[in-house]
């Protein structure tokens, strides 16, 4: 089962709008989080991950994890095309 989440900085953010379009418009499901909402998940993308902008996408299907920052319409494309 593939479960994409991504982290975001709210609507203002042009990068996790688009992203999140992308992901709609492919049809892959996800959930969004907030992290301006939400210290927990802000300190997980940070610190535990290293990433210093927003969006950040996780895809965990089961096997591993894979996750990016920023919108990137190629990674979009490779987790449609797993889910399909």
């Amino acid at each position: 089962m593939l479960t994409v989440t991504v982290y975001s900085t709210g609507p203002s953010c042009m990068r996790c709008t688009l992203t999140k379009k992308a992901l709609a418009k492919e049809g892959v499901p996800f959930v969004e989080v907030d992290v301006r909402e939400n210290d927990d998940a802000r300190a997980y993308i940070t610190e535990d991950l290293g990433y210093s902008e927003a969006p950040v996408c996780i895809v965990e299907d089961g096997t591993g994890e894979d996750h990016w920052s920023g919108f990137r319409p190629d990674n979009i494309k490779r987790v449609a095309g797993a889910s399909a």
